[in-house]
Protein backbone atom coordinates (compact mmCIF):
# COMPACT_ATOMS: atom_id res chain seq x y z
CA UNK A 1 0.00 0.00 0.00
CA UNK A 2 3.07 2.17 0.00
CA UNK A 3 3.05 3.22 3.29
CA UNK A 4 5.36 4.59 4.89
CA UNK A 5 5.98 5.00 8.61
CA UNK A 6 7.37 7.84 10.63
CA UNK A 7 8.31 9.22 13.33
CA UNK A 8 7.83 13.09 15.00
CA UNK A 9 9.96 12.99 18.32
CA UNK A 10 9.66 16.08 20.90
CA UNK A 11 11.90 16.83 23.58
CA UNK A 12 10.49 17.61 27.12
CA UNK A 13 13.02 19.47 29.60
CA UNK A 14 11.73 18.18 33.33
CA UNK A 15 13.64 18.92 36.42
CA UNK A 16 16.92 16.66 36.20
CA UNK A 17 16.41 15.13 32.75
CA UNK A 18 15.08 15.23 29.52
CA UNK A 19 12.38 12.84 28.18
CA UNK A 20 11.60 11.94 24.80
CA UNK A 21 7.81 11.95 23.94
CA UNK A 22 6.88 10.40 20.16
CA UNK A 23 3.74 10.11 18.41
CA UNK A 24 4.17 7.62 15.39
CA UNK A 25 2.86 9.15 11.92
CA UNK A 26 2.05 7.53 8.30
CA UNK A 27 2.93 9.61 5.37
CA UNK A 28 0.59 7.90 2.41
CA UNK A 29 2.41 8.24 -1.11
CA UNK A 30 0.02 6.12 -2.79
CA UNK A 31 -3.45 6.37 -1.15
CA UNK A 32 -4.77 4.85 -4.95
CA UNK A 33 -6.13 1.13 -2.98
CA UNK A 34 -6.55 2.19 0.31
CA UNK A 35 -9.69 2.10 1.75
CA UNK A 36 -10.89 5.31 4.04
CA UNK A 37 -12.13 2.51 6.83
CA UNK A 38 -8.31 1.05 6.38
CA UNK A 39 -7.02 4.88 6.70
CA UNK A 40 -9.23 5.91 9.60
CA UNK A 41 -7.86 2.83 11.56
CA UNK A 42 -4.36 3.91 11.32
CA UNK A 43 -5.71 7.13 12.52
CA UNK A 44 -6.68 6.18 15.41
CA UNK A 45 -3.68 3.77 16.01
CA UNK A 46 -1.40 6.82 15.62
CA UNK A 47 -3.31 8.85 17.94
CA UNK A 48 -3.62 5.93 20.81
CA UNK A 49 -0.59 4.91 20.57
CA UNK A 50 0.93 8.35 20.76
CA UNK A 51 2.10 9.31 24.30
CA UNK A 52 2.33 13.12 23.12
CA UNK A 53 -0.99 15.45 24.92
CA UNK A 54 -4.03 14.95 23.16
CA UNK A 55 -3.75 18.85 21.87
CA UNK A 56 -0.56 18.19 19.93
CA UNK A 57 -1.74 14.58 18.84
CA UNK A 58 -4.40 16.71 17.27
CA UNK A 59 -1.91 18.71 15.41
CA UNK A 60 0.22 16.14 14.32
CA UNK A 61 -2.47 14.30 12.92
CA UNK A 62 -3.83 17.09 11.25
CA UNK A 63 -1.17 18.05 9.54
CA UNK A 64 -0.77 14.28 8.79
CA UNK A 65 -4.28 14.44 6.89
CA UNK A 66 -3.74 17.72 5.03
CA UNK A 67 -0.26 15.61 3.49
CA UNK A 68 -2.82 13.14 2.86
CA UNK A 69 -4.84 14.63 0.77
CA UNK A 70 -1.85 16.64 -1.20
CA UNK A 71 -1.03 13.17 -2.25
CA UNK A 72 -4.22 13.38 -4.20
CA UNK A 73 -6.09 10.05 -2.70
CA UNK A 74 -8.30 8.11 -5.18
CA UNK A 75 -10.95 9.18 -6.57
CA UNK A 76 -10.19 12.30 -5.11
CA UNK A 77 -9.11 14.42 -1.94
CA UNK A 78 -13.04 15.56 -1.68
CA UNK A 79 -14.57 12.48 -2.05
CA UNK A 80 -12.14 10.79 0.00
CA UNK A 81 -12.78 12.89 2.98
CA UNK A 82 -16.67 12.60 2.22
CA UNK A 83 -16.35 8.58 2.33
CA UNK A 84 -14.17 9.35 5.80
CA UNK A 85 -16.91 11.12 7.52
CA UNK A 86 -19.43 8.64 6.35
CA UNK A 87 -17.64 6.12 8.18
CA UNK A 88 -16.34 7.47 10.97
CA UNK A 89 -19.76 6.83 13.37
CA UNK A 90 -18.45 3.30 13.76
CA UNK A 91 -15.10 4.48 15.40
CA UNK A 92 -17.55 5.38 18.57
CA UNK A 93 -15.67 8.01 21.26
CA UNK A 94 -13.19 8.37 18.46
CA UNK A 95 -16.00 9.71 15.65
CA UNK A 96 -16.35 13.64 17.17
CA UNK A 97 -12.87 14.12 17.43
CA UNK A 98 -11.52 12.58 14.33
CA UNK A 99 -14.51 14.65 12.13
CA UNK A 100 -13.59 17.67 13.35
CA UNK A 101 -9.58 16.58 12.95
CA UNK A 102 -10.43 15.57 9.01
CA UNK A 103 -13.05 18.46 8.19
CA UNK A 104 -10.23 20.86 9.31
CA UNK A 105 -7.22 19.62 7.87
CA UNK A 106 -9.78 19.31 4.33
CA UNK A 107 -10.58 22.95 5.19
CA UNK A 108 -7.40 24.27 5.09
CA UNK A 109 -6.54 21.79 2.02
CA UNK A 110 -9.45 23.57 -0.04
CA UNK A 111 -7.72 27.06 0.95
CA UNK A 112 -4.47 26.16 -0.78
CA UNK A 113 -5.92 24.05 -3.56
CA UNK A 114 -7.11 25.66 -7.05
CA UNK A 115 -10.25 23.07 -6.98
CA UNK A 116 -10.41 19.59 -4.83
CA UNK A 117 -11.64 18.34 -9.02
CA UNK A 118 -13.86 15.69 -7.47
CA UNK A 119 -16.36 18.56 -5.82
CA UNK A 120 -19.54 18.12 -7.23
CA UNK A 121 -18.95 14.01 -6.84
CA UNK A 122 -18.37 15.00 -2.96
CA UNK A 123 -20.60 17.53 -2.89
CA UNK A 124 -23.91 15.02 -3.81
CA UNK A 125 -22.25 12.36 -1.44
CA UNK A 126 -21.55 15.17 1.40
CA UNK A 127 -25.88 15.81 0.88
CA UNK A 128 -26.64 12.64 1.36
CA UNK A 129 -24.49 12.08 4.47
CA UNK A 130 -26.39 15.32 5.58
CA UNK A 131 -29.95 13.93 5.17
CA UNK A 132 -28.54 10.66 6.66
CA UNK A 133 -27.59 12.31 9.68
CA UNK A 134 -30.79 14.37 9.81
CA UNK A 135 -32.89 11.18 9.95
CA UNK A 136 -30.88 9.21 12.66
CA UNK A 137 -29.34 6.83 10.21
CA UNK A 138 -25.88 7.69 10.74
CA UNK A 139 -24.72 9.11 14.08
CA UNK A 140 -22.80 12.15 13.75
CA UNK A 141 -24.15 15.58 15.94
CA UNK A 142 -25.55 18.75 14.71
CA UNK A 143 -22.05 20.36 14.86
CA UNK A 144 -20.74 18.47 12.60
CA UNK A 145 -23.70 18.38 10.07
CA UNK A 146 -22.90 22.15 10.01
CA UNK A 147 -19.73 21.30 9.18
CA UNK A 148 -20.15 19.02 6.06
CA UNK A 149 -22.43 21.62 4.72
CA UNK A 150 -20.23 24.36 4.89
CA UNK A 151 -17.07 22.97 3.83
CA UNK A 152 -18.63 20.72 1.29
CA UNK A 153 -20.79 23.94 0.37
CA UNK A 154 -23.92 21.82 0.08
CA UNK A 155 -27.15 24.06 -0.84
CA UNK A 156 -30.64 22.79 -0.69
CA UNK A 157 -30.79 21.96 -4.32
CA UNK A 158 -28.17 19.68 -3.87
CA UNK A 159 -30.29 18.01 -0.69
CA UNK A 160 -33.09 18.26 -3.29
CA UNK A 161 -31.79 16.06 -5.49
CA UNK A 162 -31.13 13.42 -2.48
CA UNK A 163 -34.88 14.02 -1.22
CA UNK A 164 -36.17 12.98 -4.97
CA UNK A 165 -34.31 10.02 -4.81
CA UNK A 166 -35.76 9.05 -1.17
CA UNK A 167 -39.10 10.26 -2.15
CA UNK A 168 -38.57 8.00 -5.45
CA UNK A 169 -38.47 5.44 -3.37
CA UNK A 170 -40.82 5.97 -1.27
CA UNK A 171 -38.43 6.24 1.87
CA UNK A 172 -39.11 9.95 2.44
CA UNK A 173 -41.79 11.41 4.22
CA UNK A 174 -41.05 15.62 3.09
CA UNK A 175 -42.53 17.05 -0.05
CA UNK A 176 -39.27 19.35 -0.57
CA UNK A 177 -35.78 20.17 0.84
CA UNK A 178 -36.40 23.21 2.42
CA UNK A 179 -39.52 21.49 4.36
CA UNK A 180 -37.17 18.79 5.22
CA UNK A 181 -34.44 21.28 6.49
CA UNK A 182 -36.32 23.82 8.23
CA UNK A 183 -37.93 20.98 10.71
CA UNK A 184 -34.03 20.17 11.24
CA UNK A 185 -33.67 23.55 12.30
CA UNK A 186 -37.21 23.58 14.38
CA UNK A 187 -35.81 20.54 16.23
CA UNK A 188 -32.49 22.38 17.16
CA UNK A 189 -34.27 25.05 18.51
CA UNK A 190 -36.68 22.83 20.80
CA UNK A 191 -33.52 21.31 22.52
CA UNK A 192 -31.95 24.91 22.43
CA UNK A 193 -29.06 24.26 19.97
CA UNK A 194 -28.96 27.60 18.79
CA UNK A 195 -26.16 28.41 17.34
CA UNK A 196 -26.05 24.97 15.26
CA UNK A 197 -29.42 26.68 14.16
CA UNK A 198 -28.50 29.89 13.69
CA UNK A 199 -25.33 28.58 11.47
CA UNK A 200 -28.00 26.66 9.24
CA UNK A 201 -30.11 29.36 8.92
CA UNK A 202 -27.83 31.09 7.47
CA UNK A 203 -26.24 28.92 5.32
CA UNK A 204 -29.56 27.98 3.34
CA UNK A 205 -30.50 31.82 3.64
CA UNK A 206 -33.60 30.87 5.66
CA UNK A 207 -35.03 34.03 7.46
CA UNK A 208 -36.64 33.38 10.45
CA UNK A 209 -38.17 35.90 11.95
CA UNK A 210 -39.91 37.26 14.90
CA UNK A 211 -38.70 38.73 18.13
CA UNK A 212 -39.61 36.07 20.44
CA UNK A 213 -36.50 34.34 18.68
CA UNK A 214 -34.75 36.61 19.63
CA UNK A 215 -35.66 36.69 23.20
CA UNK A 216 -35.37 32.92 23.28
CA UNK A 217 -31.81 32.97 23.00
CA UNK A 218 -30.80 35.79 25.25
CA UNK A 219 -33.02 34.93 27.77
CA UNK A 220 -30.79 31.06 27.33
CA UNK A 221 -27.56 33.65 27.57
CA UNK A 222 -27.20 32.32 23.89
CA UNK A 223 -25.51 35.71 23.19
CA UNK A 224 -22.86 34.71 20.47
CA UNK A 225 -25.83 32.90 18.29
CA UNK A 226 -28.41 35.77 18.24
CA UNK A 227 -25.64 38.47 17.62
CA UNK A 228 -25.15 35.73 14.51
CA UNK A 229 -28.46 35.83 13.26
CA UNK A 230 -29.14 39.33 14.43
CA UNK A 231 -26.02 40.05 11.64
CA UNK A 232 -27.67 37.81 9.59
CA UNK A 233 -31.21 39.44 9.53
CA UNK A 234 -30.03 42.61 8.97
CA UNK A 235 -30.31 46.43 10.57
CA UNK A 236 -34.12 45.67 12.03
CA UNK A 237 -32.97 42.63 13.98
CA UNK A 238 -29.87 44.40 15.18
CA UNK A 239 -32.28 46.91 16.69
CA UNK A 240 -34.14 44.84 18.27
CA UNK A 241 -31.39 43.35 20.27
CA UNK A 242 -29.73 46.21 21.16
CA UNK A 243 -33.06 47.02 22.62
CA UNK A 244 -33.35 43.90 24.51
CA UNK A 245 -29.62 44.22 25.52
CA UNK A 246 -30.44 48.17 26.69
CA UNK A 247 -33.95 46.46 28.55
CA UNK A 248 -31.64 44.27 30.38
CA UNK A 249 -29.10 46.70 31.18
CA UNK A 250 -26.72 44.76 29.26
CA UNK A 251 -25.17 47.95 28.55
CA UNK A 252 -21.67 46.63 27.00
CA UNK A 253 -23.25 44.13 24.68
CA UNK A 254 -25.62 46.49 23.17
CA UNK A 255 -22.44 49.33 23.10
CA UNK A 256 -20.61 46.91 21.08
CA UNK A 257 -23.27 46.09 18.90
CA UNK A 258 -24.02 49.59 18.30
CA UNK A 259 -20.39 50.43 17.26
CA UNK A 260 -19.97 48.01 15.39
CA UNK A 261 -22.82 48.36 12.90
CA UNK A 262 -22.86 52.23 13.39
CA UNK A 263 -25.92 52.37 15.45
CA UNK A 264 -24.67 55.56 16.95
CA UNK A 265 -27.71 57.62 15.84
CA UNK A 266 -30.50 54.93 16.39
CA UNK A 267 -29.31 54.63 20.00
CA UNK A 268 -27.92 57.54 20.99
CA UNK A 269 -29.12 57.43 24.75
CA UNK A 270 -27.88 53.88 24.92
CA UNK A 271 -24.64 54.94 23.94
CA UNK A 272 -24.18 57.83 26.27
CA UNK A 273 -25.35 55.51 29.19
CA UNK A 274 -22.83 52.74 28.52
CA UNK A 275 -20.08 55.37 28.60
CA UNK A 276 -21.05 56.83 31.79
CA UNK A 277 -21.47 53.14 32.94
CA UNK A 278 -17.88 52.59 32.26
CA UNK A 279 -16.65 55.87 33.78
CA UNK A 280 -18.42 54.62 36.87
CA UNK A 281 -16.51 51.35 37.42
CA UNK A 282 -13.37 52.96 36.16
CA UNK A 283 -14.16 55.98 39.03
CA UNK A 284 -14.89 53.13 41.60
CA UNK A 285 -11.45 51.63 40.89
CA UNK A 286 -9.82 54.57 41.03
CA UNK A 287 -8.93 54.59 37.85
CA UNK A 288 -9.10 58.70 37.15
CA UNK A 289 -6.44 58.97 34.57
CA UNK A 290 -7.97 55.84 32.70
CA UNK A 291 -11.39 57.37 32.95
CA UNK A 292 -10.64 61.18 31.57
CA UNK A 293 -9.31 59.55 28.64
CA UNK A 294 -11.83 57.39 27.93
CA UNK A 295 -13.84 60.23 27.49
CA UNK A 296 -12.26 61.51 24.79
CA UNK A 297 -12.71 65.55 25.16
CA UNK A 298 -16.37 64.74 25.15
CA UNK A 299 -17.68 67.81 27.33
CA UNK A 300 -20.75 65.73 28.65
CA UNK A 301 -18.62 62.88 29.46
CA UNK A 302 -15.93 64.84 31.42
CA UNK A 303 -18.83 66.67 33.43
CA UNK A 304 -20.07 62.96 34.07
CA UNK A 305 -16.61 62.24 35.18
CA UNK A 306 -16.04 66.02 37.57
CA UNK A 307 -19.32 65.00 39.39
CA UNK A 308 -17.96 61.11 40.15
CA UNK A 309 -14.97 62.92 41.79
CA UNK A 310 -17.28 65.57 43.87
CA UNK A 311 -18.70 62.33 44.55
CA UNK A 312 -15.88 60.73 45.51
CA UNK A 313 -15.05 63.78 47.81
CA UNK A 314 -11.94 63.92 45.29
CA UNK A 315 -11.43 67.81 45.32
CA UNK A 316 -8.11 67.95 43.45
CA UNK A 317 -9.25 65.91 40.77
CA UNK A 318 -12.11 68.58 40.23
CA UNK A 319 -10.31 71.22 40.09
CA UNK A 320 -7.75 69.39 37.60
CA UNK A 321 -10.47 68.05 35.70
CA UNK A 322 -12.28 71.85 35.74
CA UNK A 323 -8.67 73.97 34.60
CA UNK A 324 -7.81 71.55 32.19
CA UNK A 325 -11.08 71.54 30.16
CA UNK A 326 -12.39 75.00 31.29
CA UNK A 327 -15.71 73.69 33.24
CA UNK A 328 -17.69 76.45 35.21
CA UNK A 329 -21.32 76.56 36.69
CA UNK A 330 -21.80 73.19 38.24
CA UNK A 331 -25.12 73.46 40.22
CA UNK A 332 -25.04 70.52 42.13
CA UNK A 333 -21.55 70.83 43.76
CA UNK A 334 -22.54 72.03 46.63
CA UNK A 335 -25.23 69.55 47.30
CA UNK A 336 -23.02 66.52 46.08
CA UNK A 337 -20.29 67.55 48.67
CA UNK A 338 -22.38 67.87 51.57
CA UNK A 339 -23.11 64.44 50.31
CA UNK A 340 -20.07 63.59 50.35
CA UNK A 341 -19.33 65.02 53.78
CA UNK A 342 -22.25 62.59 55.46
CA UNK A 343 -20.62 59.52 54.76
CA UNK A 344 -18.33 57.89 57.29
CA UNK A 345 -15.15 57.51 56.31
CA UNK A 346 -12.04 56.91 58.75
CA UNK A 347 -9.56 60.21 59.53
CA UNK A 348 -6.39 60.59 61.36
CA UNK A 349 -7.85 62.49 64.06
CA UNK A 350 -9.48 59.49 64.90
CA UNK A 351 -6.27 57.01 64.97
CA UNK A 352 -4.42 59.98 66.85
CA UNK A 353 -2.26 60.38 64.64
CA UNK A 354 0.41 63.70 65.70
CA UNK A 355 2.64 64.12 62.50
CA UNK A 356 2.99 63.00 58.78
CA UNK A 357 6.96 63.33 57.91
CA UNK A 358 8.30 63.62 54.67
CA UNK A 359 11.63 61.63 55.23
CA UNK A 360 13.69 62.01 51.74
CA UNK A 361 17.11 63.01 53.16
CA UNK A 362 20.16 61.68 54.46
CA UNK A 363 19.34 63.23 58.02
CA UNK A 364 15.55 62.77 57.98
CA UNK A 365 16.51 59.32 56.96
CA UNK A 366 18.60 58.16 60.01
CA UNK A 367 16.38 60.30 62.60
CA UNK A 368 13.26 58.62 60.99
CA UNK A 369 14.98 54.91 61.43
CA UNK A 370 15.79 55.80 65.07
CA UNK A 371 12.33 56.87 65.67
CA UNK A 372 11.42 53.35 64.39
CA UNK A 373 13.52 51.02 66.04
CA UNK A 374 12.15 52.25 69.12
CA UNK A 375 8.60 51.16 68.35
CA UNK A 376 7.50 47.26 69.23
CA UNK A 377 4.64 47.57 66.74
CA UNK A 378 4.88 49.12 62.88
CA UNK A 379 2.50 49.42 60.15
CA UNK A 380 4.01 49.59 56.88
CA UNK A 381 2.59 50.08 53.35
CA UNK A 382 3.61 51.19 50.04
CA UNK A 383 2.49 53.22 47.24
CA UNK A 384 3.38 53.20 42.83
CA UNK A 385 2.14 54.86 40.14
CA UNK A 386 -0.27 52.73 38.67
CA UNK A 387 0.67 51.75 34.95
CA UNK A 388 -2.43 50.97 32.18
CA UNK A 389 -0.14 49.94 29.31
CA UNK A 390 -1.12 46.17 29.17
CA UNK A 391 1.71 44.19 29.18
CA UNK A 392 4.57 46.72 30.19
CA UNK A 393 6.20 46.52 33.32
CA UNK A 394 4.55 48.10 36.64
CA UNK A 395 6.41 51.47 37.75
CA UNK A 396 8.73 51.36 40.46
CA UNK A 397 7.74 51.74 43.72
CA UNK A 398 7.53 55.51 44.62
CA UNK A 399 6.77 55.93 48.38
CA UNK A 400 7.14 53.99 51.77
CA UNK A 401 4.82 54.50 54.73
CA UNK A 402 5.77 53.15 58.36
CA UNK A 403 3.67 53.89 61.07
CA UNK A 404 3.95 53.81 64.62
CA UNK A 405 1.57 54.72 67.41
CA UNK A 406 1.78 58.61 67.15
CA UNK A 407 3.83 59.12 63.92
CA UNK A 408 3.76 58.34 59.95
CA UNK A 409 6.91 58.53 58.23
CA UNK A 410 7.00 58.57 54.48
CA UNK A 411 9.77 56.98 52.93
CA UNK A 412 10.25 58.93 49.25
CA UNK A 413 11.98 55.94 48.00
CA UNK A 414 12.42 57.28 44.23
CA UNK A 415 14.91 60.02 45.70
CA UNK A 416 16.75 58.12 48.59
CA UNK A 417 17.46 55.57 46.13
CA UNK A 418 19.07 58.36 43.71
CA UNK A 419 20.87 59.72 46.71
CA UNK A 420 21.68 57.53 49.68
CA UNK A 421 21.17 53.94 48.27
CA UNK A 422 23.61 52.41 50.61
CA UNK A 423 22.06 54.28 53.65
CA UNK A 424 18.91 53.60 52.71
CA UNK A 425 19.66 49.82 52.71
CA UNK A 426 20.75 49.94 56.10
CA UNK A 427 17.89 51.64 56.92
CA UNK A 428 15.63 49.35 55.83
CA UNK A 429 17.37 46.47 56.58
CA UNK A 430 17.49 47.84 60.20
CA UNK A 431 13.82 47.83 60.37
CA UNK A 432 12.30 45.39 58.47
CA UNK A 433 15.13 42.23 59.61
CA UNK A 434 14.80 43.42 63.55
CA UNK A 435 12.98 40.92 66.02
CA UNK A 436 12.00 43.14 67.98
CA UNK A 437 9.84 44.83 66.18
CA UNK A 438 6.37 43.44 64.97
CA UNK A 439 5.79 44.67 61.67
CA UNK A 440 1.92 45.10 60.35
CA UNK A 441 0.92 44.48 56.81
CA UNK A 442 -2.32 43.83 54.25
CA UNK A 443 -1.07 41.53 51.70
CA UNK A 444 2.23 42.88 52.27
CA UNK A 445 4.21 39.81 51.00
CA UNK A 446 2.51 41.16 47.51
CA UNK A 447 4.23 44.58 48.36
CA UNK A 448 7.49 43.46 49.27
CA UNK A 449 7.91 41.36 46.15
CA UNK A 450 6.98 44.47 44.14
CA UNK A 451 9.76 46.40 45.98
CA UNK A 452 12.15 43.56 45.31
CA UNK A 453 11.17 43.87 41.90
CA UNK A 454 11.84 47.90 41.82
CA UNK A 455 15.06 48.26 43.60
CA UNK A 456 16.13 44.83 42.89
CA UNK A 457 20.12 45.63 43.86
CA UNK A 458 19.07 46.68 47.33
CA UNK A 459 19.52 43.78 50.47
CA UNK A 460 17.05 44.84 52.38
CA UNK A 461 13.91 43.68 50.18
CA UNK A 462 15.23 40.61 49.81
CA UNK A 463 14.57 39.22 53.42
CA UNK A 464 11.90 40.22 56.69
CA UNK A 465 11.45 39.61 60.06
CA UNK A 466 8.32 39.02 62.29
CA UNK A 467 5.73 40.11 59.59
CA UNK A 468 2.27 39.76 60.54
CA UNK A 469 -0.21 39.97 57.24
CA UNK A 470 -3.42 40.57 58.49
CA UNK A 471 -5.52 39.79 55.79
CA UNK A 472 -3.86 35.87 56.77
CA UNK A 473 -5.99 36.35 59.79
CA UNK A 474 -9.52 36.31 58.22
CA UNK A 475 -11.17 33.69 55.88
CA UNK A 476 -13.27 35.96 53.98
CA UNK A 477 -11.41 39.38 54.09
CA UNK A 478 -14.05 40.86 51.16
CA UNK A 479 -13.66 44.43 50.52
CA UNK A 480 -9.70 44.59 50.82
CA UNK A 481 -8.47 46.86 53.83
CA UNK A 482 -11.37 49.78 54.17
CA UNK A 483 -13.97 46.87 54.11
CA UNK A 484 -11.82 45.18 57.17
CA UNK A 485 -11.20 48.43 58.85
CA UNK A 486 -15.33 48.80 59.04
CA UNK A 487 -15.51 45.29 60.07
CA UNK A 488 -13.37 45.94 62.79
CA UNK A 489 -13.30 49.78 63.61
CA UNK A 490 -16.88 50.92 62.20
CA UNK A 491 -15.55 53.11 59.47
CA UNK A 492 -14.17 51.97 56.41
CA UNK A 493 -11.43 54.53 54.11
CA UNK A 494 -11.99 56.36 51.22
CA UNK A 495 -10.00 54.65 48.49
CA UNK A 496 -10.46 57.46 45.48
CA UNK A 497 -6.89 58.30 45.25
CA UNK A 498 -4.93 54.84 45.53
CA UNK A 499 -4.55 55.22 42.26
CA UNK A 500 -3.31 58.87 41.55
CA UNK A 501 0.22 60.04 40.30
CA UNK A 502 2.28 58.91 43.54
CA UNK A 503 5.35 59.89 41.35
CA UNK A 504 4.65 63.69 41.47
CA UNK A 505 6.50 66.07 43.77
CA UNK A 506 5.38 67.55 46.00
CA UNK A 507 2.25 64.82 46.46
CA UNK A 508 -0.89 66.79 48.00
CA UNK A 509 -1.53 67.03 51.52
CA UNK A 510 -4.63 64.34 50.57
CA UNK A 511 -2.33 62.08 48.85
CA UNK A 512 0.03 62.31 52.17
CA UNK A 513 -3.33 61.77 54.20
CA UNK A 514 -4.52 58.69 52.28
CA UNK A 515 -1.10 57.02 52.57
CA UNK A 516 -0.22 57.81 56.03
CA UNK A 517 -3.78 56.00 57.07
CA UNK A 518 -3.12 53.17 54.73
CA UNK A 519 -0.46 52.55 57.32
CA UNK A 520 -1.78 53.60 60.78
CA UNK A 521 -5.17 51.86 60.24
CA UNK A 522 -3.16 48.57 60.69
CA UNK A 523 -1.85 49.34 63.65
CA UNK A 524 -5.26 50.03 65.51
CA UNK A 525 -6.90 47.02 63.68
CA UNK A 526 -4.23 44.45 65.24
CA UNK A 527 -4.62 46.45 68.85
CA UNK A 528 -8.61 46.18 68.67
CA UNK A 529 -7.77 42.60 67.81
CA UNK A 530 -4.82 41.81 70.26
CA UNK A 531 -7.12 43.18 73.14
CA UNK A 532 -10.47 42.64 72.40
CA UNK A 533 -12.88 39.39 71.20
CA UNK A 534 -14.30 40.00 68.29
CA UNK A 535 -16.92 37.80 66.37
CA UNK A 536 -14.90 36.71 63.18
CA UNK A 537 -15.56 33.76 61.21
CA UNK A 538 -16.40 31.96 64.92
CA UNK A 539 -19.95 30.22 65.39
CA UNK A 540 -20.21 31.71 68.69
CA UNK A 541 -18.99 35.27 67.98
CA UNK A 542 -16.72 35.86 71.33
CA UNK A 543 -13.96 33.60 70.52
CA UNK A 544 -10.74 35.69 70.06
CA UNK A 545 -8.84 35.85 66.83
CA UNK A 546 -5.12 33.83 67.08
CA UNK A 547 -2.70 36.15 65.51
CA UNK A 548 0.72 34.91 66.54
CA UNK A 549 0.24 31.99 64.27
CA UNK A 550 0.34 33.77 61.38
CA UNK A 551 3.31 35.73 62.31
CA UNK A 552 5.44 34.77 59.37
CA UNK A 553 9.82 35.26 58.25
CA UNK A 554 11.88 35.22 55.30
CA UNK A 555 15.67 35.13 56.60
CA UNK A 556 17.49 33.67 53.46
CA UNK A 557 20.77 34.34 55.19
CA UNK A 558 19.73 32.36 58.18
CA UNK A 559 19.82 28.54 57.46
CA UNK A 560 17.21 27.20 59.76
CA UNK A 561 15.10 23.93 59.54
CA UNK A 562 11.06 24.96 59.44
CA UNK A 563 10.88 23.93 63.51
CA UNK A 564 13.59 26.00 64.34
CA UNK A 565 12.23 29.40 62.57
CA UNK A 566 8.86 28.76 64.33
CA UNK A 567 10.21 28.23 67.60
CA UNK A 568 12.42 30.75 67.06
CA UNK A 569 9.13 33.57 66.17
CA UNK A 570 7.46 32.32 69.22
CA UNK A 571 10.09 33.10 71.38
CA UNK A 572 10.38 36.25 69.84
CA UNK A 573 6.88 37.52 70.26
CA UNK A 574 6.91 36.10 73.88
CA UNK A 575 9.85 38.36 74.83
CA UNK A 576 8.75 41.11 72.98
CA UNK A 577 5.53 41.40 73.38
CA UNK A 578 3.47 44.41 71.29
Amino acid sequence: MGIEETTIKLQVKEEKFCEMKTVCLHAFTDLTNVDPVVFLYLLKECYVRGNLKATQKFRALQQQVYQVLRNSPQPGPATFVAHCLYALPIFGTYCEGFSHLIVSAFHRFLKKAVTAGDSLEAKSIAAQLFVYIVEGSIGHDERIAVKILEVFDVRLTDIEKVVSQLRARNDCRFDCAKTFVEQYIYGLLESQSYMAAVNLLEHFSIRQSGQSFLVKMIENKQFRAAEKWAMFMGKPVLSLLVQEYADRNMLKNAYLIIKKNNLQQEFPDVHHKYKESALKKLAEKACWDVAEAKTNGDRQLVEYLVYLAMEAGYSEKVDELCKRYSLEGFTKAKELEASFLRRRFLNLNELVIEDIIWVDELTGLQKATCQIEGSKVVGLDCEWKPNYIKGSKPNKVSIMQIASDKVVFIFDLIKLYKDVPDVLDNCLTRILQSPRILKLGYNFQCDVKQLAQSYGDLECFKCYNMLLDIQNMFKEPGGGLSGLAEKILGAGLNKTRRNSNWEQRPLTQNQLEYAALDAAVLIQIFYRIRDKSHPADVSDGHEKIEWKSHIVSRMDNVKKSRKESKIRTFSEVENNKP
